[in-house]
């Protein structure tokens, strides 16, 4: 059974999580990783979820304002050994809830195109394509979804 947390940046689980997130997308990225890395600070992430299966944590999650009615989903990571059991749904969807309990009416964010099961979940979560947003209008390596919670 897995248990969900609210948290923020500053939980050690969370910063271990970003670390197998950041090795595997330095692998992804390829030589654009630098660039992606510069916009994924984690200091100020104050709406953090964790995802525990028996006391471990296998998946996170966050978001941050984007706008006054908009966050921006950040730094989604599921560990491989459990990836496909539904845990990403379920941090998708916390991170979902706790934005429209702050009043929030959508949710944005960016992956890469080289993320081809992030890309094919995003859309399974009913998030539809938008026109690249802020840094990464330019980057045809990234792929922008919006979706009104």
């Amino acid at each position: 059974m897995i248990k969900i947390v609210r948290t923020d940046s500053k939980n050690k689980d969370f910063s271990n999580l970003i670390i197998e997130l950041d090795r595997y997308l330095k692998i992804t990225d390829q030589d654009e990783h630098e660039f992606y890395n510069q916009f994924n600070s984690i200091d100020l992430l104050n709406n953090v979820i964790i995802a525990y299966n028996k006391n471990k944590a296998v998946g996170c999650g966050a978001f941050k304002e984007f706008n006054a009615t908009s966050v921006e989903i950040k730094r989604m990571f599921i560990k491989p050994e459990v990836r496909g059991t539904g845990v990403a749904s379920e941090i998708l969807s916390a991170l979902e809830l706790w934005a429209s309990e702050l009043n929030y009416k959508t949710s944005v964010l960016e992956t890469g195109v080289r993320q081809k099961a992030a890309v094919a979940f995003y859309k399974k979560s009913n998030y539809k394509s938008i026109t690249n947003y802020g840094q990464y209008t330019d980057k045809t390596n990234s792929l922008c979804f919006k979706k009104i919670i």
